[in-house]
């Protein structure tokens, strides 16, 4: 009787460990290759494809924007910094309608969430991008998601396309270590030696009104946060009256 007992505990302790073990890998699974929740805030600008939101760095899925170290030509081939446009673009874009809120897609190399993002307004963030000209659908990634905005923009001569430009993925091949993703330096910060240099200043801001010439419209465009105001319809060229 004694050993029957003793048997029927064990059979019980080794039944009640094997409901046990397989209970555990539906724990796991909770926290194991589960993706990230959404996140939704105040979006800080990196570059024209990477947005901050309470900490966490967050790549635009499916498009490649130009780095913000990248030059392109305009359409009288002038050289500019398309990177800096890029995200000034997406700044003012994302401050008209907030709080940004992305859901997860994946971890890039460099351990950024990658996600689909969206305004307050509902609007696509990424495709507003390439439908203006300032970043590039990445058949890569996107699998082609945004080629249809990409048309009209190389159609209307938007952003980019009013000139010529390397495309990012190519420019980044070639430019080894510069084109790492970027660390986040404040949108506006220009160097003193680059501010002798010009004789401009980003500070105060300007309006084309209180802009002399064309070269000095440029040099805002190129090198302040503000810069992209000056050039209202996205195709590269600031206050056209004057330039």
């Amino acid at each position: 009787m004694i050993f029957l007992t003793v048997a029927a505990a064990g059979a019980l302790a080794a039944q009640a460990a094997w409901q046990q073990s397989e209970n555990l890998p539906d724990l796991a699974s909770k926290w194991i290759g589960s993706s990230p929740e959404p996140i939704a805030g105040v979006a800080s600008v990196i570059d024209g494809d990477t947005i901050e939101i309470h900490g966490q760095r967050i790549r635009l899925n499916g498009i490649d924007a130009p780095e913000s170290a990248q030059r392109c030509e305009d359409a009288k081939g002038f050289r500019y910094r398309c990177g800096a446009n890029a995200a000034a673009a997406l700044d003012g874009f994302l401050a008209a309608s907030g709080p940004v809120r992305c859901t997860f897609a994946a971890w890039d190399p460099y351990n950024r969430f990658v996600g689909n993002c969206r305004r307050a307004d509902g609007a696509d963030v990424a495709a507003w991008m390439v439908e203006h000209g300032q970043a590039l659908d990445w058949p890569k990634y996107s699998h082609g998601a945004y080629a249809g905005q990409q048309a009209k923009a190389e159609a209307a001569k938007l952003g980019l396309w009013i000139g010529s430009f390397q495309a990012p993925w190519e420019w980044r091949a070639g430019h080894g270590s510069n084109a790492q993703p970027s660390v986040g330096r404040p949108l506006g910060i220009v160097s003193r030696e680059l501010v002798a240099q010009s004789g401009y200043s980003c500070e105060p801001r300007r309006t084309c009104r209180r802009i002399g010439s064309c070269d000095e419209a440029q040099w805002y465009l190129q090198n302040c946060s503000w810069g992209g105001k000056l050039d209202r319809d996205g195709d590269g060229i600031p206050c056209e009256p004057l330039c």
